[in-house]
């Protein structure tokens, strides 16, 4: 075991705690409206699990690398084979669920603005924990088994199992991954379809609102200003979806692989891939390394204002002056960001509400300057 590996290993540790350690600080100096939504529930769920998952995987690598040789027994790969597969599946289950919760809220605005809140997303995420740890316990109670593969640096599940229990484990974890996947796909897929359809929707209304004689009311300005605070959320979504599905797929494609054809090919004399499986191991493991920095790049304006304001408190503390430096009143930042409100229903519900309040004030007006003109006559 060379150098090279320990150190790689090393950094992509430190990368990963310190990247979900900060999406997570993130998360948590957000607005409070935006903390408070069913999305950002989720990505902070997310984030946890990904913090997680690096924390118990990551250093029984190390010391096998450090010691050059498998560090515990049985149980130990028991819990790194279980580690692996849960925080795996789980990371896929809380991404599909966050895909369901933005179709929900795009495709069916009044259904999720009755339904869905921060209370069903935190029971979202409990459901998805015990479903995973009960897929994932199984090989530890017979249904499948737990197995050290090349170079001995790491613990899977068994996917050459000879056995029909074993290969029917490999088939039912692959099954749901694959599902997981494909849900997850198909409701990013309507998102964008209906986020253009929103779009298109508003430019012809605008283009029907410049002509002459067209109508003043202020309802068709909804559409975009919805749409802007969606789509910041539903680019997080795409950008996370994509990740996750490069550093999956090979290990997703390799279990498939290796349990249809790899037990007839042992049996035959052949010899394993193991370097195909190490490498579909190694992608999936830069998931959670990856995804909060994916989180923390499409929050970058937030982390240029957290700067700036230490910034400004050092100067304070420096010049002894209160004055405001850099950002003011949210300047250079996105409407999206600026933004209270992150669902579609609720834009819609506060966009009335203005309406409402507009035709009040218009009548007010007019009946004004009807009684001064009674006045005068």
């Amino acid at each position: 075991i060379s150098l090279f590996s320990l150190v790689t290993s090393a950094t992509m540790f430190a990368v990963g705690v310190l990247g979900n350690l900060i999406a997570i600080v993130v998360l948590c100096v957000s607005k409070k409206e935006q903390k408070e939504t069913t999305f950002y529930t989720l990505v902070c769920g997310m984030a946890i699990t990904d913090l997680l998952g690096t924390c118990f995987t990551s250093p029984v690598v190390i010391a096998t690398y450090v010691a050059n040789r498998w560090p515990g027994g049985a149980l130990l790969c028991h819990f790194f084979s279980f580690s692996m597969l849960f925080f795996g599946s789980a990371g896929m289950s809380i991404l599909c669920a966050m895909a369901v919760e933005r179709y929900l809220a795009i495709n069916h605005a009044y259904f999720y603005s009755q339904h869905i809140d921060r209370t069903m997303a935190r029971f979202a995420l409990l459901v998805t924990y015990l479903a995973n740890i009960v897929l994932c316990i199984m090989p530890s109670f017979g249904f499948g088994k737990h197995v050290r593969h090349f170079p001995g640096t790491w613990c899977f599940l068994d996917w050459r199992a000879m056995d029909p229990v074993g290969a029917c484990y490999s088939f039912l974890y692959g099954g749901v991954m694959l599902v997981l996947i494909a849900v997850t796909v198909l409701c990013n897929l309507a998102v964008c379809r209906s986020l253009v359809g929103m779009n298109q929707r508003t430019g012809i209304v605008r283009t029907e609102l410049c002509e002459p004689g067209g109508s003043r009311r202020r309802f068709p300005r909804l559409p975009s200003v919805a749409s802007a605070a969606e789509i910041q959320m539903f680019w997080l979504l795409v950008f996370m979806t994509i990740v996750f599905l490069v550093c999956s797929i090979p290990l997703v494609v390799r279990l498939f692989v290796n349990q249809l054809y790899d037990p007839a090919y042992i049996s035959a004399g052949g010899k394993p891939d193991y370097r195909s499986d190490l490498l579909a191991i190694r992608f999936a493991s830069f998931n959670p390394i990856l995804d909060p920095w994916v989180y923390i790049l499409c929050r970058k304006n937030l982390l240029l204002k957290s700067c700036e304001k230490l910034k400004r408190t050092a100067a304070r503390v420096k010049d002894g002056r209160g004055e405001n430096i850099g950002w003011a009143g949210g300047q250079n930042s996105p409407p999206s960001l600026n933004s209270d409100d992150t669902s579609y229903a609720s834009l819609r519900t506060a966009s009335y509400r203005n309406d409402v309040e507009y035709q009040v004030s218009i009548k007010n007006k007019s009946f004004t300057d009807f009684a001064k003109r009674q006045k005068m006559f």
